[in-house]
């Protein structure tokens, strides 16, 4: 058969061991291409990517050249890629053996020209940048060289032009969680102190990563749970009830971390952002909860409770209250006027209750009325007088009892209206941080997806 005698022809005498040029000085030149069809996995760890290619390369055999005429015009035969002369082209980048196919044979043109064509699991290594997670876009290179040969023995080239080998999506699977968005190639040569020139082909790999699963399972509760610690800020800050509400949140944010923990990328050296945002979210919530229970402290009833002082009073009561735009800023003294009010009463009582033991406010009167009684009931009027002086003390005591609680309410209500001015305050502090912080993280990552 015509196969087997173009077969026995071209490797009866054939020699795998030397490069095949029949002057040495003449140059082998290696074309090669390559086509990305997978991302199987990126390491971020351990700073490794997997990626399936099909990798093709050409070169021309001088001693595995035939006339079409002899052998009834075959042009092209497939030989085993063991019987021949294979250029040594590696990856420099590869870190591990890949599970690739094995392709036993080669195509040969009758001009020479050997075409190897194989499918290749690479598993390189690759300087991932996870700052920018989860809008990161890698850019990993695979650089192909010969091991050995330097350049004036095997020169290498691109088998394609530039930009179809760019923008060649024709058998990426595009289905999985990394989008290939490209695929730069560059000829350099390379050399090591000082020695022989080799020649090498880069072929740079820029995928990014579908962030759409990472913002819902990520992004978006963090986000809820923000939200719901501003809407606690509408809790009274006089009940307790806040402090609690804060306190379960903190709790859910700090399980809801322990949960994603294992979702997040880790290296050795650096910490994405998202990380960064995670921490400030929960330093933002033991803010929340240490100015509510500073609020809480602040207005809670005590009976021991000292004044306002003057500086709190002119800061807060009417610096603040003006600049935060506070329309109920007139209550404190509105309070304060109620107080004086009660007081005068209290002492117009007490005027009152100065009188005679007889009831009457002139000595005189009571003089007159005092001789027309009997002096058979003097003994009854000494016990009168001692049951009312016991009235007047008790009454005395009333009303200072009256006063002091007053006065404690004063107090309370003064510390009270400090208390919800401070926590208007702080509140509307902590919103313009939080919004602050979500503008810019919110802008970084838009720049990024976009990029």
């Amino acid at each position: 058969p015509t196969l087997r005698r173009l077969s026995h022809y071209l490797l009866a005498h054939y020699q795998k061991g030397s490069r095949p040029v029949r002057d040495w000085r003449t140059t082998t030149n290696v074309a090669i291409d390559l086509m990305v069809y997978a991302i199987l996995s990126v390491d971020e760890k351990n700073q490794v990517l997997t990626t399936y290619i099909w990798y093709r390369q050409h070169w021309t055999d001088e001693f595995l050249k035939w006339d079409p005429a002899h052998f009834d015009n075959l042009t092209q035969i497939s030989l085993p890629v063991e019987s021949i002369w294979v250029p040594d082209i590696l990856i420099n980048e590869f870190v591990d053996v890949g599970k690739s196919p094995h392709v036993p044979y080669v195509y040969v043109s009758h001009h020479g020209e050997v075409q190897n064509l194989k499918p290749i699991q690479v598993m390189t290594a690759c300087s991932l940048d996870i700052y920018s997670f989860p809008f990161d876009v890698q850019n990993c290179s695979l650089t192909f060289t010969s091991w050995l040969h330097h350049i004036r023995d095997i020169n290498l080239s691109l088998w394609r032009q530039p930009e179809l080998v760019k923008f060649d999506r024709s058998v990426f699977m595009n289905q999985g969680e990394w989008e290939l968005l490209y695929v730069l190639s560059r000829f350099q040569e390379f050399s090591v102190k000082s020695s022989d020139s080799y020649a090498e082909m880069k072929f740079y790999v820029v995928i990014r990563r579908r962030p759409l699963f990472y913002t819902v399972s990520l992004l978006l509760p963090s986000i809820f749970l923000m939200v719901m610690d501003i809407v606690g800020f509408y809790l009274p800050p006089h009940s307790g009830e806040r402090v609690s509400f804060k306190i379960t949140l903190l709790l859910g944010y700090s399980v809801f971390l322990i949960i994603v923990s294992d979702t997040l990328p880790a290296t050795a050296v650096g910490t994405p952002l998202i990380g960064i945002y995670f921490v400030v979210c929960m330093a933002l919530l033991v803010i929340s909860l240490t100015e509510t229970i500073l609020i809480v402290r602040l207005v809670h009833k005590q009976d021991l409770q000292p004044h306002v002082p003057e500086w709190v009073k002119h800061l807060l009561l009417e610096r603040a209250t003006i600049l935060l735009c506070v329309r109920d800023r007139k209550k404190f003294s509105q309070s304060r006027t109620q107080s004086l009010e009660i007081s005068r009463q209290v002492e117009n009582n007490d005027s009152t209750a100065k009188l005679t033991p007889y009831g009457c406010e002139d000595p005189r009167e009571c003089g007159a009325v005092g001789g027309t009684r009997s002096t058979l009931a003097f003994a009854g009027r000494t016990e009168g007088l001692a049951a009312l002086q016991e009235v007047l003390r008790e009454t005395t005591a009333i009303r200072q009892l009256l006063e002091k609680r007053e006065e404690f309410r004063d107090v309370a209500r003064e510390w009270l209206q400090v208390g919800y001015v401070l926590d208007v305050l702080l509140f509307r502090a902590y919103l313009a941080a939080v919004l602050a912080y979500s503008i810019t993280l919110g802008t970084l990552w838009s720049v990024w997806r976009d990029a």
